[in-house]
């Protein structure tokens, strides 16, 4: 099974991997055919560990993933080989508190392709449970369904805000998750989304989504930005996706009384949270981690054009090419947002 490997920190390999996978009765076998590179396997790959996750030994990377149904469980009637389908990448257990209330994304011992000691599914084959697996309509493309990943995270943050029809949203950070947090708060009823980066082909492209109105905060002062868009209100929503500490100290100065704040991006370091600005504005602050409940509806959305991903998907690379489509997200150039990777089949 010849599969991508993070062998150790800074060293991939494209080598045989064999990975023993049992079927069981509600289980699908499943031979990926597009997997999109995020940036946490990016960042496996050139720091060796995302907080307490560590890299101990080789680990197959990718998690964004579509791909084709070769082998069903003795119970699963709602798939068969040949489906179309995509998938959700994190396993909870379905005795755990989290899962029973509903809120799966938090259960502690979720297994999440990618994340050490799980492996990944840029592979030839994957075994994965029929109840997180998602079937495509003929329509959508697997590039579209492996996008179902990262837009999961926008819907749910969109969700969790509540966006009202009308809402002004900020979104602060135009990468990948910035770009469906904007597709998802347009579709969730936002008349009008501010985008702010320090890239303008970014920039330019998330122009083209929908009512956005780009900031390159190079040239130009966020805040300004918004009270004049808002006659000196404030945002309704602001959707933090930077993860970078010093533009998330500006949130509460963007976001309007009684408004609400995602915290979506995750920093890799602690940042100053000014409790006494939120605390004058009411602002409602709701944390974001991965997502649940969510991919029936993203994918309803993709098949129905409420939201189009495929501006999104800007750079492709033959499976053969794994490594280096890595080497190409690690020093991801300007204009390129989601990197994919196509696997043979």
């Amino acid at each position: 099974m010849e599969a991508l490997v993070l062998e150790r920190k800074d060293k991939l390999s494209l080598r045989d991997f064999p990975v023993k996978e049992t079927l069981g009765p509600r289980d699908v076998r499943i031979a990926p055919r597009t997997v999109g590179v995020c940036g946490s396997d990016v960042h496996y790959y050139t720091h060796g560990a995302i907080g307490p996750f560590v890299v101990k030994e080789p680990m197959i990377l990718g998690h964004e993933a579509a791909g084709q149904v070769l082998e069903v469980g003795s119970a699963v009637t709602e798939l068969k080989p040949g489906d179309r389908v995509c998938m959700e990448p994190g396993i909870p257990d379905p005795r755990s508190r989290a899962t029973r209330l509903g809120k799966y994304n938090l259960d502690p011992a979720v297994r999440f392709w990618a994340t050490p000691p799980v492996h990944g599914v840029l592979r030839p084959t994957v075994v994965h449970p029929a109840d997180f697996t998602f079937k495509l309509p003929d329509h959508v493309s697997y590039a579209e369904g492996a996008m179902v990943e990262p837009l999961a995270v926008g819907v749910h943050a969109a969700t969790k805000v509540q966006v009202q029809p009308g809402d002004l949203a900020v979104v602060i950070g135009a990468g990948p998750i910035g770009m469906v947090t904007i597709l998802a708060a347009l579709a969730a009823g936002c008349s009008r989304v501010i985008v702010s980066d320090i890239h303008e082909p970014k920039l330019e492209l998330a122009k083209t989504l929908g009512a956005v109105l780009p900031v390159n905060v190079r040239s130009q002062r966020l805040a300004d930005v918004v009270s004049r868009e808002s006659d000196g209100w404030g945002a309704d929503v602001v959707f933090e996706c930077s993860g970078y500490p010093p533009a998330m100290t500006e949130i509460f100065d963007l976001v309007c009384p009684g408004g609400k704040v995602a915290l979506v991006g995750i920093p890799l370091e602690p940042f100053a949270f000014d409790v006494s600005k939120a605390q004058v504005k009411e602002a409602r602050v709701e944390n974001i981690f991965r997502y649940a409940h969510v991919y029936p509806r993203a994918v309803a959305m993709i098949a129905s054009g409420k939201i189009d991903v495929k501006p999104l998907i800007t750079d492709r690379f033959a499976f053969k090419d794994s490594v280096e489509a890595f080497d190409f997200a690690k020093a991801m150039p300007s204009a390129s947002v989601k990197v994919q990777i196509e696997l043979p089949g």
